[in-house]
């Protein structure tokens, strides 16, 4: 019979560098943070810090990076939505701006003008609410055959509709996909 012995066996699983002293990290973390001694000073440097991490998470966020999207964004069914969503023009997308016009058009003391308005009113906002659903039962379908197991199906299909509503352009993230599923053009971020 073989002999067993007690020594602990090295694998492969460890970080492959012994731990450093807590001395050693706190001069490596002191050593890339400069602060200056005066308290106003201080103040700026941190504001101008925070803005340039601010701006960093922002700018990568826009380009779709999914480590910095916000929690609800993040995930690959919300991500499946969102692509169904982009790829299809809905009405929703063009609700403001109809609004807008009808209010602008309400301004108008005319009678013809001011019936004209409370229909145009009456319909758009029918149309939206028809599209709304119809695009909802759509995602709902979409999504029971791309993740037939979701749990969160419900929170999905709210993400994706509140997403039909929203303006193309003020949409974040932005789309990754064009209406009919064409890739979208990125713009690079502004400087």
């Amino acid at each position: 019979m073989g002999t067993m012995t007690n020594e602990p066996t090295h694998d492969e699983s460890g970080k492959g560098r012994p731990t450093p002293k807590r001395s050693e990290s706190e001069a490596a973390r002191k050593q890339g943070l400069t602060i200056p001694k005066d308290a106003k000073a201080a103040r700026i440097a941190s504001r101008e810090r925070d803005r340039a991490a601010r701006l960093e998470a922002r700018a990568k966020m826009m380009a779709g990076d999914p480590n910095y999207l916000p929690t609800r964004d993040r995930g690959p069914a919300r991500l499946e939505a969102r692509n169904f969503i982009d790829s299809r023009r809905t009405f929703g997308e063009y609700f403001v701006p109809i609004a807008i016009m009808v209010l602008m058009l309400g301004l108008i003391k005319n009678a013809a003008v001011q019936k004209a308005v409370v229909y145009g009113w009456s319909t758009a906002l029918v149309m939206v609410i028809l599209d709304t659903t119809l695009v909802a039962y759509q995602l709902r379908r979409h999504m029971k055959k791309a993740f037939p197991d979701a749990s969160e199906r419900p929170h999905i299909i709210w993400y994706g509709s509140l997403r039909a509503l929203q303006m193309r352009r003020f949409r974040i993230p932005p789309a990754l996909v064009g209406p009919g599923g064409k890739p979208a053009k990125v713009k690079p971020p502004k400087k």
